[in-house]
């Protein structure tokens, strides 16, 4: 499990345990589940195997709890209680009652908005990276960039992403086709000085990506050694101080024929591959 939610002492409780625990400190991303829900044991199938003091968990979510027991025993069955209540909330949000409370929450923006700028403060939604409690922390998904954020608060970023899932975002947009937002068709321009920058200078690393990427294929097929000089970049094509050599021309003649007799060796390890 993650890290714990901000416990409070008894004298912090209200008169219902859900209340108290909704208004608590970090746990602004949770709603209140129905108690007709909760009391529900069909809804609750397979939790006991997951939770430690399952009974007593649950007898204190719906204020029925009554055991007489130490501090240590209390903040035990506490802990077990508050994960109890986020499994169950998993369950809760992609019911009709429970998507149309995380709507409210979402057209609040009670879960942050999104800091790309290009989005202008869309609203987020809760994401859980994995359905397995103790995995991965809950994260923050944008439907306008499609991207995801972590939480900005260090209580957010402690609970468990298995207390919303993996597709509690996006049967929400199912069900609420209305609230997914048009696509953006603005694109951030790199620029310097104001200037757009050429488009060469992308082609460039490109190319030399693709270079790089065939030096390795032709090293992994041993074709050339480790350290072999095999384009013209590779020869040091200057003296030691700076100056060009005065047989560029020659040197640029044996790139070229380096450059053929690898492009027909690739071609070769292909065909070999091939056949």
């Amino acid at each position: 499990m993650m890290e714990d939610f901000q416990s409070e002492t008894d004298s912090d409780y209200t008169s219902y345990w859900r209340d108290w625990f909704i208004s608590s400190r970090g746990n602004e991303y949770f709603c209140e589940i129905d108690e007709e829900y909760i009391t529900d044991r069909f809804n609750l199938t397979g939790l006991n195997t997951e939770v430690h003091y399952y009974q007593h968990a649950l007898d204190l979510i719906t204020d029925v709890f009554d055991l007489d027991c130490d501090d240590d025993m209390r903040e035990t069955i506490e802990k077990s209680a508050r994960h109890l209540y986020g499994l169950v909330h998993a369950r809760y949000i992609v019911t009709t009652r429970g998507l149309a409370k995380m709507v409210d929450k979402f057209k609040r923006s009670d879960f942050g908005r999104c800091p790309r700028v290009l989005c202008d403060s869309h609203p987020l939604l809760p994401f859980g990276p994995s359905d397995n409690p103790g995995q991965k922390s809950v994260k923050l998904f944008c439907a306008k960039c499609e991207d995801i954020y972590n939480p900005k608060s260090s209580r957010h970023a402690a609970i468990d992403g298995a207390y919303f899932g993996s597709s509690f975002h996006n049967i929400l947009f199912q069900v609420y086709p209305a609230l997914v937002p048009p696509k953006s068709r603005r694109r951030y321009e790199p620029k310097i000085f104001g200037f757009r920058v050429h488009a060469a200078a992308a082609l460039a690393r490109w190319q030399d990506e693709e270079r790089r990427q065939m030096r390795q294929r032709l090293k992994d097929a041993g074709v050339i050694a480790e350290g072999a000089q095999l384009f013209i970049e590779d020869a040091d094509s200057s003296d030691g101080q700076g100056h060009e050599d005065d047989d560029d021309d020659e040197l640029e003649d044996n790139g070229d024929r380096k450059m053929n007799l690898a492009a027909e060796q690739d071609e070769g390890v292909e065909l070999q591959q091939r056949s």
